[in-house]
């Protein structure tokens, strides 16, 4: 591997002023990106990704994180730019970002300066998009990201609880670089760069992997998946669910048609995902010369909290085969898991461990799932992820999974021994299931022995066979094994560790008895989960169209779905029946399913 390949700091942020733009001797950038996060020049923040990415390629990227948007004078700030606006809502979904499950306001906002929240707008991607086409109505407009990945099609809306367009249709962008965006966006310059006009370019750009775009019917591909149209989505529960398996069937780069959408009038035309990073490509990514900071003009506000996170820790791996219901990364970074180089990841450790700031604690080596490195089966090379909601893991583990922990397991005793590096945690989440698949001890005993920092975090989520089948998850003799196991590990290392497992209350197909039941098992197994997360319903996931339908997409048979406020608190209560406060709501449950024979059972101390 070519050292220029290797992760190196770098000393200087991109422009965020015409001043900074002429000292590089640009009057007028390429690309003005926008985003709704602050300016943090860090790998883990997707603007920063995008810009630096544009910016290696040789052209000129001017940053404008969190404009006014209250009038477009921020989009006019570095003049018209010379071939589009990119704009992002953030790393997370603006409404995400701003709104709790119970729809209440959050205090706070970890991507904005000083966690002060008000400095980006509800529907982020919308109205940046209307600012920047004010503006400058003639130059085009593409959006990325979480929130302009997520509602690329027809989706339900949990926060107005009503099925919007796709955001091509509400922001008035001309473009989505959907997914992870790097090899996308670099497509699409290169036919900004060549074409003679803005129609031109975005003609090219039309054709590229990882775009999507609206069209009349006459230039629809001659090729397509066809889902139903918004309107029909909106009305018709059967009808939004089978979209849904459309979509989620046609995310792989390998086995993927166009997908189809008519809006409110034109077609929504999703190209085919572009193909993922190989992994000389990713380091390239994660060698570009990031200052890994939060730029200095919000140290006044106290900097950006999510720094905090993500400063000293390593993204090793993308994509997630995991399948689980309630997670977007199918549609966004797709199933199929792509690497880092060993070489890349101990490279950055070395840097980590000589900055400013390192205090000899590595926080996390992971990703969307810490412990994938590589696709689960050989077959997923030649034809893609399997379709028609097979899961490489639930409820079983499919014959083909190759569960190798070798090269990772590699990487973290190499990352143990490098001068100035205490210890090296695993904080991202693993899947326990494919741990316990490796017939190779080697991993699990590390990761007991090295890298818990007292406490490791995994997501049974549920104990309900049934709700676990929606979920996509094992069963819960599975995580039974695995923390028995963990105990046992534990214990021959000399150490006192214990297992915090995530917990979903309020899933679709969570009846009050399986939540009982749930209450019965975490009594049983004693444990008292401090925190509880209600189901979210977000754009994207297979679990909201659940949520929306009442339909499991794949079967077309009824879930239910606890939606009134009352039993989901109910539920959430049954999750943490130890707590006084909550003793009248379990009781209230046990009535109302007619469990009453249990309270015993639960709530004597």
């Amino acid at each position: 591997m070519a050292q220029t390949n290797m992760p190196r700091l770098g000393t200087e942020f991109l422009p965020t002023t015409p001043a900074e733009l002429r000292e590089k001797g640009v009057e007028q950038p390429d690309f003005v990106l926008v985003s709704g996060d602050a300016y943090v020049d860090h790998p883990s923040f997707g603007a920063a990704v995008i810009g630096r990415v544009l910016a290696a390629a040789g052209y000129s990227v001017a940053m404008l994180p969190q404009p006014a948007y209250d009038t477009c004078r921020d989009f006019k700030r570095f003049g018209r730019p010379r071939y589009a606006f990119l704009i992002s809502g953030g790393v997370v979904d603006s409404m995400v970002a701003h709104y709790t499950v119970a729809k209440r306001r959050r205090e706070t906002d970890e991507y904005s300066p000083g966690g002060k929240p008000g400095k980006r707008p509800d529907r982020c991607v919308d109205v940046y998009t209307r600012l920047a086409k004010e503006a400058y109505p003639d130059v085009p407009v593409a959006v990325g990201g979480v929130e302009a990945s997520l509602r690329r099609f027809a989706h339900y809306d949990y926060w107005s609880d009503a099925v919007r367009p796709s955001i091509l249709e509400t922001s008035g962008a001309d473009l989505i670089l959907f997914g992870m965006g790097e090899r996308t966006v670099r497509d699409v310059a290169v036919g900004f760069a060549n074409a003679t006009d803005a129609e031109a370019a975005l003609a090219a750009a039309r054709q590229v992997p990882g775009v999507a775009y609206l069209c009349d019917f006459y230039k629809l591909p001659k090729k397509y998946a066809e889902c139903a149209s918004y309107r029909k989505v909106a009305e018709h529960a059967e009808a939004a669910a089978k979209a849904c398996r459309v979509q989620i069937d046609n995310q792989d780069p390998v086995s993927a048609l166009p997908v189809v959408q008519k809006q409110s009038e034109k077609y929504l035309v999703q190209n085919v995902p572009a193909e993922v990073l190989s992994r000389e490509e990713m380091d390239a990514v994660y060698a570009l010369p990031f200052t890994r900071r939060v730029h200095p003009m919000y140290d006044a506000a106290g900097g950006v909290p999510a720094i905090e996170e993500v400063e000293f820790s390593i993204t090793h791996n993308r994509g997630c085969f995991g399948g689980c219901a309630y997670c977007a990364i199918t549609l966004l970074a797709g199933r199929r898991v792509t690497s880092r180089s060993a070489e890349s990841v101990l490279a950055e450790a070395e840097m980590l461990a000589g900055m400013p700031g390192f205090k000899g604690y590595i926080h996390d080596v992971g990703g969307p799932t810490a412990n994938f490195r590589q696709p689960s089966c050989d077959k997923q090379l030649k034809s893609g992820v399997c379709k028609g909601g097979k899961r490489c893991l639930a409820p079983g583990p499919c014959a083909d999974l190759v569960a190798d922990h070798s090269e990772y397991l590699d990487i973290l005793r190499n990352m143990r021994v490098i001068p100035g590096i205490k210890k090296v945690f695993i904080r991202s989440g693993i899947r326990y299931d494919y741990l316990m698949q490796d017939k190779n001890e080697d991993f699990f005993r590390a990761l007991v022995a090295h890298h818990v920092s007292g406490q490791l975090k995994v997501a049974p989520e549920h104990s309900s066979p049934k709700v676990l089948r929606l979920m996509g998850k094992p069963s819960i003799d599975v995580y039974n094994r695995f923390e028995k196991r963990f105990l046992e590990l534990s214990k021959q290392a000399g150490k006192e560790q214990y297992i915090v497992p995530y917990l979903i209350s309020s899933h679709p197909g969570s009846t009050m008895k399986d939540a009982v039941e749930l209450a019965r098992y975490l009594k049983k197994h004693r444990l008292r989960p401090e925190q509880v997360q209600d189901f979210y319903p977000t754009p994207g996931s297979l679990a909201t169209c659940m949520y929306h339908t009442g339909l499991d997409p794949y079967t077309l048979e009824k879930v239910y779905v606890p939606k009134k406020p009352e039993e989901k608190a109910l539920q959430r209560a049954l999750l943490q029946y130890y707590l006084p406060k909550n003793r009248a709501k379990v009781k209230q449950a046990l009535q109302l399913c007619g469990m009453m024979n249990v309270e015993k059972e639960l709530l004597k101390q």
